[in-house]
């Protein structure tokens, strides 16, 4: 991390709580944690450590039991709903597992929606239909994906679906990007291949990335890697 980066977010106490049948089960028992711009952080642990869902936190997908989460100065969870669409809509890419890539739109149109979103129902982005469509054609081909923009997801592979997510994720230039596991359902070479766009994103754009990941080869090459463990922070490592 550049020693004059800013604090770009920051969470305080957080904890988050779900009733079960089997009584109040306790995921996060109070995360304290600050991302600076331009980092690339990695959060691991064991499955069911609360990497998810403080990641889910984290991009005002949930909302903590308690505590606060800061955007720069913005303290989130204190925004109306309406508020917190239009901030995450803005603020934040997202980068799942499973791609979320709607099945009857095709690459270039999965890419262009959240812009077109933003812009029919949001007003968040000033840009016009056109410059919407050339920008996710733009990010296409930055992903080697310009001749299969008029593809639908399931004529693509596993490597080529995640690339269009990333895409997606990018289309509204957000100065964080939340990824869940992203490289989870891709074969060793196309996770490396992936993870190294992420390195190349970070690089160039100054994009801020918070990586959920179980591969601890990927998390090496992050800035800092944080370890969840029983719903708390236990390590916060430099990896350099």
């Amino acid at each position: 991390m550049n020693k004059n980066s800013n604090l770009i977010l920051e969470t305080k106490d957080i904890k988050k709580s779900f009733i079960t049948k089997a009584g109040e089960l306790h995921v996060l028992k109070g995360i304290n944690l600050k991302i600076f711009e331009s980092e690339i952080v990695a959060i691991v642990g064991a499955s069911g450590a609360g990497k998810s869902t403080l990641l889910h936190i984290l991009g005002t997908l949930d909302s903590p039991t308690s505590g606060k989460v800061f955007y720069k100065d913005i303290d989130i969870f204190t925004l109306d709903k309406k508020m917190i669409s239009n901030f995450r809509n803005r603020h934040i890419g997202f980068v799942f597992q499973f791609h979320h890539l709607l099945p009857e739109f095709t690459a270039l149109e999965n890419v262009a929606m959240p812009a077109l979103i933003s812009k029919n129902q949001n007003k968040t982005n000033n840009l016009t239909n056109k410059e919407i469509i050339d920008k996710a054609e733009y990010l296409l081909e930055q992903m080697g994906l310009i001749d299969k923009r008029h593809q639908r997801p399931g004529e693509l592979s596993g490597g080529e679906q995640q690339r269009v997510a990333v895409a997606r994720a990018l289309i509204l230039d957000p100065p964080i990007v939340l990824a869940d596991e992203p490289t989870g359902n891709l074969d060793t070479p196309t996770g490396k291949e992936l993870f190294s766009i992420f390195l190349n994103l970070n690089k160039t754009k100054r994009t801020t990335f918070v990586i959920v990941t179980h591969n601890e080869l990927l998390a090496k090459q992050c800035q800092r890697i944080l370890k969840i463990t029983d719903g708390i922070i236990l390590e916060n490592n430099y990896t350099s």
